[in-house]
């Protein structure tokens, strides 16, 4: 069952991804919540940042890290907007964070339910809680919209070229 706080805090997680948008990044947003108040956010910068590893979650850990004064983070819950990766799942744990609530399924990449369900794995010595789909429509639709705009871009500017190879 989803809570009125899972929502909240996913909504501003989506506010997160916007900025991620905004710089043309695949919009991801994350934020890390303790006690009802942020201790780190982040957003997907892998391309601006030249960082594959520069995705919504690893940012907000690094932040609440540094927030906190401690690479662990226990008691934390981390939203994000889409179901986290092989990698971000194993920094997730590595940092000990309580509980994660995701917003859209990743059919590709996933490693929390859609592949691998790596928070089930028996030889990890922490257990991260997970609640999975939350806002996942809304989520799911800020993610599509970007790909179906940068599709429509593509298109045009191929367009565009055919137009100048004409003259």
């Amino acid at each position: 069952m989803t809570s009125e706080d899972d929502i909240r805090w996913m909504q501003y997680a989506q506010t997160l991804a916007a900025k991620a948008e905004a710089l043309g990044e695949v919009p991801v947003g994350a934020v890390i919540v303790k006690d009802d108040v942020v201790v780190g956010e982040g957003w997907n910068q892998p391309i601006t940042g030249n960082d594959p590893t520069a995705h919504a979650e690893i940012l907000a850990l690094r932040d609440a890290a540094r927030c906190r004064d401690n690479y662990r983070l226990p008691g934390c819950t981390l939203y994000v907007t889409i179901e986290p990766c092989t990698m971000c799942a194993g920094a997730i744990v590595h940092a000990r964070i309580e509980r994660v609530v995701f917003g859209a399924l990743e059919p590709k990449a996933g490693a929390v339910v859609s592949n691998g369900c790596l928070f089930e794995a028996e030889h990890l010595n922490h257990r991260v809680t997970y609640t999975g789909e939350v806002c996942g429509d809304a989520c799911s639709a800020q993610i599509s919209a970007f790909f179906k705009a940068r599709r429509e871009q593509q298109k045009a500017l191929k367009a565009q070229k055919r137009l100048q190879q004409g003259d």
